[in-house]
């Protein structure tokens, strides 16, 4: 094999896997919501037995954070492009595929602020008895791990 094959050859390989590795990565970063959210939405309409007040109140609080929610995972989508793109350009983990990751972690942590605060909102609209379950909930899906 000449060594310009070889090199035409090492350079594909190389830009395979860091293809394949953008892919990973932006798999994990963009990986759906865990079943927190369908667990606490279960507890707050089916078992905390919610006066109709409450569950107004509940429901803005979920109308409101679902745009929120969905309008920071297209946020996260489009960096993941940008993350794929840098590791496309760099074939490492360059300065370009570095801020990628921090520019996500820093959006993924908005969004996880952002739930814990809607949490804490939903909690508020509770009756003391119904807040004890409701952390119950919360602390037994943290600390699941499945």
């Amino acid at each position: 094999m000449s060594p310009g094959r070889r090199r035409t050859l090492q350079v594909a390989l190389i830009a395979f896997l860091a293809a394949l590795a953008g892919v990973l990565i932006g798999r994990s970063i963009s990986a759906p919501a865990p079943p927190a959210s369908s667990a606490l939405h279960e507890l707050l309409h089916e078992q905390l037995d919610l006066d109709p007040a409450q569950l107004g109140r509940i429901e803005a609080l979920e109308i409101q954070f679902a745009a929120r929610r969905r309008e920071l995972e297209l946020e996260l989508q489009a960096e993941n492009a940008r993350l794929a793109a840098a590791i496309q350009l760099e074939h490492g983990y360059g300065p370009r595929v570095a801020a990628e990751v921090e520019r996500s972690h820093a959006t993924m942590g908005v969004l996880q602020n952002e739930t814990l605060a809607h949490i804490f909102a939903m909690r508020a609209v509770l009756r003391p008895d119904q807040a004890a379950e409701f952390d119950r909930v919360v602390f037994r899906t943290l600390t699941d791990t499945r």
